[in-house]
């Protein structure tokens, strides 16, 4: 009678052992996986920065022609509110830019899938807007929208739309003619299949449309601010080269970097999350 009692004590005692065990394996594991994966870039990232440091020391280059990297450094470690607010600028142009990207991107593509009249008469006119230089429009813009916002939301546009628009409508023409075959005899209507099978099937192609966009959008906002602008990244860059304060123009560069590879971290791990929660419902489905 005293065995199973002990028995239970002991399983009890042992759970939160396991589980803690588990969990610094688990977390082991995500690192020597982050290591796998990013080791090699940061490797040779900080190894070119190094180069890039002593070449400039001994060859005796000077600071206004290519300030060395601990001159870049310390110029944003001596202002920091001045990237901050000026970066703050940049940003809200990319984020506002980008929602409406992502928006028409999405009505755009959903609406050429569902109608190919609309398709044959929109499409042309989609690859044709990427033909003409987006530099060539924001003086345009300046002069019909004034040195605002707008102008820059319009570039970000401009540059960010089409990769999401042709991402996600490749993505629902992607879709398997087997799986379609399946459930059309399983009796799903269009809505039902468009929901369950062609918009989770196109997620990855998006989520490649969305990383693209993510990047040029900085790109966008830099071209808006260099046209016209009081403030922002591009603004500050544009002032502090035509001052030869070089390193000044580098420390903006390193932070329009950063905000873009945020962005694309960020959309890394939405998108990671997200495919992970249909590759469960797949896997769980085929089980059952």
């Amino acid at each position: 009678m005293s065995v199973l009692p002990q028995t239970e004590n002991h399983v009890s005692s042992e759970s939160p052992t396991v589980a803690s065990h588990r969990q610094t394996v688990s977390i082991w594991n995500r690192l020597a996986g982050y290591v796998q994966n990013w080791g090699a870039a940061v490797v040779i990232a900080l190894l070119g920065l190094v180069v890039w440091e002593l070449s400039v020391r001994l060859f005796d280059v000077q600071e206004w022609l290519l300030p060395p990297v601990s001159k870049i450094l310390s110029e944003l470690i001596a202002d920091p509110p001045l990237f901050i607010s000026n970066g703050w600028v940049t940003l809200r142009e990319i984020l506002v830019g980008f929602m409406v990207s992502t928006t028409f991107g999405f009505v755009m593509a959903t609406g050429m899938f569902w109608s190919r009249l609309l398709e044959r008469s929109v499409y042309p006119f989609l690859i044709a807007s990427q033909t003409v230089p987006v530099f060539t429009l924001a003086p345009l813009l300046v002069i019909w929208t004034g040195t605002g916002m707008t102008p820059k939301v319009v570039i970000v546009v401009l540059f960010t739309f089409f990769p999401i628009t042709i991402g996600l409508m490749t993505g629902l023409r992607s879709v398997d003619a087997d799986m379609i075959a399946m459930f059309r005899t399983l009796g799903a209507s269009k809505w039902q299949m468009f929901t369950k099978l062609h918009l989770p099937s196109a997620l990855p192609y998006l989520f490649a449309g969305l990383k693209v966009a993510a990047v040029v959008s900085v790109i966008g906002a830099v071209i808006g601010e260099w046209i016209g602008a009081s403030a922002g990244l591009g603004w500050l860059i544009k002032t502090s080269g035509s001052r030869y304060q070089t390193d000044k123009v580098f420390a903006a560069i390193f932070t329009l970097s950063v905000m873009a590879s945020m962005m694309f971290i960020l959309i890394s791990l939405v998108q990671a999350r997200m495919l992970r929660h249909y590759h469960q419902s797949d896997s769980e489905g085929a089980t059952n």
